[in-house]
């Protein structure tokens, strides 16, 4: 448990990082810093409950690829983690003009540059704060 809270501040943290440096044709967020911990939240039951399934029934295309294909579901999950926080918790958070303005590829720009930034900042961010 103790685990699962920390990855959620290191993720909101990640997040604030993020949202600093990136330009909002990204990622764009108006929220509060309540919405940030629940979009973390939100974030964090994904990668816990639906992120092994996908990696299980990818494992193939995921070899084949040598493992490039893990950028493909992290910013897929980070595009259903957006999708879930716009819809069951009214948090107004959009990748790439998505899903306010409609799937384009500005979306799979924004989601990869996004979701690869998040796995380098909670990586680094996870590295200097013990478990």
């Amino acid at each position: 448990m103790k685990g699962f809270v920390l990855s959620i501040v290191v993720t909101a943290i990640a997040f604030v990082i993020l949202l600093t440096i990136l330009p909002t044709t990204f990622v764009d967020f108006n929220g509060q810093p309540v919405e940030l911990i629940l979009l973390s939240l939100i974030m964090g039951v994904v990668n816990a409950v639906i992120k092994p399934i996908v990696k299980v029934f990818s494992l193939p295309i995921t070899m084949m690829t040598l493992g490039l294909f893990g950028f493909v579901i992290n910013a897929g999950l980070l595009l259903l983690v957006t999708w879930l926080a716009q819809n069951l918790a009214n948090i107004d958070l959009t990748i790439g003009g998505w899903p306010t303005d409609g799937f384009s590829s500005d979306t799979i720009v924004g989601a990869f540059v996004v979701s690869i930034g998040l796995s380098i900042l909670t990586s680094l961010i996870g590295h200097f704060i013990p478990d």
